[in-house]
Order: C-alpha cells, then structure tokens, then sequence
C-alpha cells in the first residue's frame, strides 16, 4: 500500500475519539463507522490493539494480530515485570491452590467467597504496606472505582492528577460531579484547588487523587509535599500504586518506601496484575471502620465475585518473593535492563519520557508515524504498544515499552534498534521530519485513558 497517498485520510487522520459520541436513534447500529474504520485500519496492518499471546508472556514469545498473523520475537508489551508469572513456586503455588480449594471462588466476598489464601494475603499486604486493613477486589480496575465510588457522595469533591488512571476518573465521574483536575504532578495547582475549594465548602468531604508511578508518562509525585497539603485543607489523599509496587523501592514497597512513607497515606490502592502474576486489586487504610465501609458501599467489592483462590495464592506467593533477597535480585536485574534501554534509545537520539521504571515512555511525537512505525515494528518481531490520542496528545504518541527482569541485554539492545529502525523508515517513507520533543511536560493536561 502507498501509506503516503493515504495521509489525509481516516486511516492516518481518525482516532478513537472521532467515534466515541456516536449519535441516532439505532443504538446498535451507529457502532458501524467505528467498526469499519477499524477494519481499514486492520486491512492496512495499521492496528496494534487486541493482538494475543500463544505462549506465558516471556521475553520471547508467540503474538498474533487480530487478522490473524503470527510472529514469534521480542515482548516488551507484557506486564510481568519481575517475571513471576513463570516463576517455579509461584505456578507450584497455583497448582496447590487449585488441588486444596479448587478452581472457583463461588461468591462474592461478602457472600461466603473468601478463602483462606485470600485472607492469608489481605495480612500480608497488610504488613507489607504498614497499613493494618486491606479490603481485596477481583480487579486492580474494581479496586480503583470501587473506593471512590463507594466512599464520596455526591456533595463531596474529588480532585484528580489530570493523568490519573481511567478507573480513578470514572469512580470520580460516578459519584459526583464535583470533580477537578489539577496540571499533571503540579502540587502548587493542587493547593491552590484545595484552597479554592476550602474558600466555598468547609461541610463536605474532598478526595485528593494520585498515583505512584504514571505509567504513560514514567513519572512520580512528591507524596509527602501532596499529603501535607491534603492535612492543611483538611483532604484525603488516596495513591495508586498499581504500576510501582513490588518492582521498585526497598523489599518493593514502591514509591512509598522509597519516599518514607509506609503507613502514613491515607488510602492506598493497587493492582496484582504488573508484578504479582495475577487479576486483582486491593485497598489499604488504616482504619477498620473505612475497610468494612469500602467493603459494603464499594460496589465491585460486593457484587463481583471473591479473587479465584489460585489467584490470591499466585498473588501470596509472589509477594513473599518481592519481599526477599531474590526479589531484589530480581529488581536490580530490571533495573539494569530498564537502563540499558533508555540507554540504548539515547544513543540513537530517541527520547524516553519520566524516570527509570519498568515503564518505558519512547517518544515518537507524529501519530501519522507512530502508526506505520507500530506495523514495522511488529513486522521485526518485536511486540511493543503503541500508545494514540486520547490516552496521549496527538503529537506526543509513543510506544510504551515494559521491561522485565527476564530479558537480557542482547534482547534489549536489539529491541531499541528495531523499534528506532522502524521510526527512521516511517518518517521516511511518509517524508514527515522529527519534531522536537519534550522530555517534560509536568504542567500540562491532556486527555487521558490509560491502561
């Protein structure tokens, strides 16, 4: 296909947004434009979403498109950071699990689904965090909804990190719409949100909304200057630490023990899909009267069914290893790797956004670009996301490549190459020149559905 001659077209032009407010009285049928733009997109091999693994998500495994093509290479699409979901006692764990308590859970949590593998791992969160009441959810996405809608009302205020997870925004939209938010990681915007807010409303509550490690973006807050500011307007802070715990900090407490803050947040909220080997999510506080609350009132809590007993067990397991000597093993081999690879993208003047994690943001700028870029580099086997408007802005498009301890350097080095290989050919090929990129964008906003 002449991808140039197609430039001005839906193909290269058109992004989900285009399709999201869809109207007419046939309620099915305005699905069709979306559909067939995808389709077009899919005939072009310009889709990158839905693709499946054929094997564990190891660092080479088999990925096949949604049209059906197949290639064996490279992951770096993978959540698996510490590569547990391979580990020998983590799968022994599972295997166990299922012979003791077998496959199903059979009820929610509060209906006679709990198990002794999850209340095992609702104290050993518990101690990990230093933050004595956890309430688990089936999903990290249920966990993150579920505590803002099960908590605020609808005279309360929620004030968001303008780059916070989609769950946290839709728990924010479902339970008021006193909703705010604030330039992204800008603690003085913050304040003076909270003060604005303070000025009008002293009689309800306000819910300050962050994260520990943006996973678009690579970046963290300062938690302790954010929790001061919640104490002085008398605010709640609630930090998700989907994306950092277990892969970073001291014995993997994340962002929090790195900033010294284990016990000292007021809600905690996370997800066992990054790092832990498993679906499943949880919320911390310190007070058993908010747990029982979240655990009522939250309603994916009580109307979703309890974590599977193999997955609380795949979770257990897996935090006894984060917690050992082998998980900081097993932290400073990603961490070599996350380096080598940010290293390796410098090398070839290609930007990666934020701090070393095992997100790494690679700035490819133009989404005309990025999109034929995304086909290349998965016709070099390598399997990377690429990430459009509106998770991002339309020239601020990227792949975000995720690290695991399990590659190997060689792995890395060729994965950096291919994926700036593929970018050289694409503005090539569509004669588009590299813009300049910004390494930092901490004041601004953007419209944001991240995963």
């Amino acid at each position: 296909m002449d991808f140039r001659a197609q430039l001005d077209s839906p193909l290269f032009t058109h992004f989900i947004s285009h399709y999201a407010q869809p109207t007419g009285p046939d309620l099915l049928g305005r699905t069709e434009p979306f559909f067939e733009w995808q389709e077009s997109r899919r005939r072009a091999g310009l889709w990158p979403y839905s693709r499946s693994l054929e094997a564990a998500p190891k660092a080479e495994c088999g990925v096949r498109s949604e049209t059906g093509a197949a290639r064996q290479g490279l992951n770096f699409g993978s959540q698996d950071y510490l590569s547990l979901s391979t580990h020998p006692a983590v799968v022994e764990a599972a295997h166990r699990a299922i012979q003791d308590y077998g496959l199903h859970s059979a009820g929610s949590a509060m209906l006679g689904g709990n198990t002794t593998p999850s209340l095992m791992l609702e104290k050993a969160l518990a101690e990990h965090l230093q933050t004595p009441h956890v309430a688990l959810f089936s999903t990290g996405w249920g966990a993150g909804f579920g505590v803002i809608a099960g908590l605020v009302r609808p005279d309360d205020h929620v004030v968001l990190d303008a780059l916070s997870h989609a769950c946290l925004q839709q728990g924010a939209a479902a339970a008021t719409t006193n909703v705010s938010r604030v330039p992204h990681l800008n603690n003085r915007a913050m304040r003076r949100k909270l003060q604005e807010i303070r000025a009008r409303d002293t009689q309800n509550a306000v819910l300050v909304v962050t994260e520990g490690l943006f996973s678009m973006d690579s970046d963290v807050p300062r938690i302790e200057e954010l929790q001061s500011i919640c104490r002085e307007y008398g605010a709640t802070l609630l930090v998700d630490v989907a994306h950092d715990l277990g892969a970073m900090g001291p014995r993997g407490t994340g962002s929090l023990g790195v900033q010294g803050l284990l016990g000292k947040v007021d809600l905690v909220v996370g997800a066992f899909s990054k790092t832990f080997a498993s679906n499943g999510g949880f919320v911390a506080t310190r007070s058993p009267a908010v747990r029982q609350f979240i655990r009522i009132m939250g309603g994916p809590h009580i109307f979703s069914n309890a974590l599977l007993p193999m997955q609380a067990a795949v979770v257990l397991e897996s935090l006894r290893i984060v917690r050992s000597e082998e998980g900081d093993a097993l932290r400073a081999k990603a961490r070599e790797n996350i380096l080598a690879l940010r290293g390796a993208f410098a090398a070839r003047g290609v930007t990666c956004l934020g701090e070393p994690s095992n997100v790494v943001p690679v700035q490819v700028g133009d989404a005309k670009v990025a999109r034929l870029a995304s086909k290349k580099v998965f016709d070099r086997d390598i399997f990377a996301n690429l990430v459009e408007y509106p998770a991002v802005r339309v020239r601020e498009t990227r792949f975000r490549m995720q690290v695991m301890a399990s590659h190997t350097l060689e792995q890395v080095q060729r994965a950096a190459d291919g994926v700036c290989d593929a970018i050289e050919e694409a503005r090539a090929e569509l004669e588009v020149r590299p813009a300049a990129t910004r390494a930092s964008r901490r004041d601004e906003q953007r419209p944001q559905v991240e995963l």
